[in-house]
């Protein structure tokens, strides 16, 4: 008798869930205004190429009225007693929870990402991070940074594509409660949750001026990032718009923090749990798509189980389902926009031409959309671009290595060093790998695990500065 295959039957989320506008305005000084030139965009969902909304487009001119706004709020928001801010942030927190369906289904249709995702992973954290910071308001003091610390002054944050919401408040939570006010700038692409992120401020009933949303291009960064007024800026993105913020940056007096690109490694020895592992493997690049800067898009394996890893890998990735984002059964959703669709297939291109192996899961995808099914490059050399550049989509390069010091070798052979993880049985081989990679976060026997409490950040061509924790407070105070 053949085997029976039982296959999940569609279990969607409705759109209308998220309740999109037709129109979308700049949030500034507590109030929704169009944009002083009338520009607009639209944003589109990356799965159906649909237009879910018209969104203002800030320019100079609105960047300067939302930093007056956020210099007029600044006084008395950083005046507030610690507690009382805090209790604000611990409003924004269970407002979040409240919305938390709303929220997962409005990232998923902006963003391409899978509901399951959106709402099992981002929206928990974004609630966890305001909760973290809120209890961290009244005892700054006890930051390790001084007694008497207190706040930069107006924060001009620009946040990517690849998770709005977590971004959004990985750089307002702690802002907001260190007493600093906030203008900050979300990606062109994934403007939405931001957008109603602004309502949930006033439904918060948080001061005017304190927190302004300006959706736009990368004008509108640039315009906030030169500000005069702006005295700390924070920016996640891609390494070359992070290299061009910094020149901007160097000789101000503002305080910076970058949190740019990353090339991380997965590590897996001949003593790791294979089917552990493989999962791991799956977990570092195809959540989100590959849009995430410290996937572990490299997988070096010891070449004793390296015949026997990647085959495991690929019957975990022929069983991955792809397609529309808002099934809750969906593991990879559409990558975000049609340029960065162009810019996975470009590299996954070189890979073949530079004579690596391509494998790619066998799944049908969408018509319509932006999609690229989960793939993995073998007999991959070092100077292979795939090995070497940020491809920031479902693709995985696989090399292989004899010993730690050769696994160690390679996964620091990258001008990056955000991430890395390290899959093996023996405690003390583990902390010889952690001592000697450089990376920014060292995962042990899993990989893109976050937590509130623990600092983030890279070196190198990763940026500088941490973001989460007690660390994530530093660049927003003064001793």
């Amino acid at each position: 008798m053949a085997d029976t295959v039982f296959e999940y039957a569609p279990a969607p989320e409705s759109p209308g869930t998220a309740a999109i506008a037709s129109s979308y305005g700049l949030f500034i000084d507590g109030e929704w205004r169009e944009a002083a030139s009338g520009g607009v965009f639209e944003t589109v969902s990356p799965a159906s190429e649909e237009v879910l909304a018209q969104v203002a487009e800030a320019g100079e001119a609105d960047v300067e009225a939302a930093v007056a706004a956020a210099r007029r709020a600044f006084p008395g928001w950083s005046g507030l007693p610690g507690v009382e801010r805090g209790k604000f942030l611990f409003r924004i927190a269970r407002l979040v929870q409240e919305r938390a369906r709303e929220l997962a289904v409005l990232e998923s249709l902006d963003n391409g990402k899978p509901v399951r995702e959106s709402r099992d992973v981002d929206v928990p954290l974004v609630a966890a991070h305001f909760f973290y910071y809120a209890g961290w308001a009244d005892k700054l003091e006890y930051a390790g940074l001084g007694a008497g610390v207190r706040a930069v002054g107006v924060a001009g944050q620009v946040i990517p594509w690849n998770f709005p919401l977590l971004m959004l408040a990985w750089k307002i939570a702690p802002a907001l409660a260190a007493g600093n006010t906030v203008v900050l700038k979300p990606a062109e692409t994934t403007p939405l949750s931001a957008l109603r992120f602004a309502e949930i401020c006033q439904q918060a009933g948080l001061p005017r001026g304190v927190v302004n949303i300006l959706p736009g291009d990368g004008r509108a960064g640039a315009a906030l990032v030169g500000h005069r007024g702006v005295d700390k800026v924070a920016f996640t993105g891609s390494t070359e718009v992070g290299r061009r913020i910094a020149r901007t940056v160097a000789g101000t007096g503002k305080r910076l923090t970058l949190e740019l690109g990353g090339k991380g490694a997965n590590i897996v020895f001949d003593d790791a749990p294979v089917d552990q592992a493989v999962e791991g493997i799956v977990e570092g690049i195809f959540f989100n798509q590959g849009h995430v800067c410290c996937a572990g898009s490299r997988l070096l394996v010891q070449e004793s189980v390296a015949e026997e890893v990647l085959a495991a890998l690929k019957r975990r990735m022929a069983t991955l389902r792809v397609g529309d984002p808002l099934d809750k059964n969906t593991d990879v959703g559409a990558v975000n926009s049609a340029a960065q669709l162009a810019r996975i297939r470009e590299l996954a291109d070189a890979g073949d031409a530079e004579g690596a192996r391509r494998w790619s899961a066998p799944c049908e995808l969408p018509q319509r959309g932006f999609w690229f099914a989960p793939t993995v490059f073998e007999g991959v050399s070092q100077a292979h671009r795939v090995a070497r550049e940020e491809i920031f989509g479902p693709v995985l390069s696989v090399l292989t290595f004899r010993t730690p010091g050769e696994a160690v070798a390679k996964a620091n052979n990258t001008p990056y060093g955000l991430s890395a993880g390290v899959w093996t049985e023996k405690g003390s081989r583990m902390l010889w790998m952690a001592s000697r990679l450089r990376a920014g976060v060292i995962w042990s026997n899993t990989f893109n695990k976050f937590d509130p409490t623990s600092p983030f950040g890279g070196y190198r061509e990763s940026g500088y500065g941490r973001e989460g924790g007690r660390h994530g407070l530093e660049p927003y105070l003064n001793a």
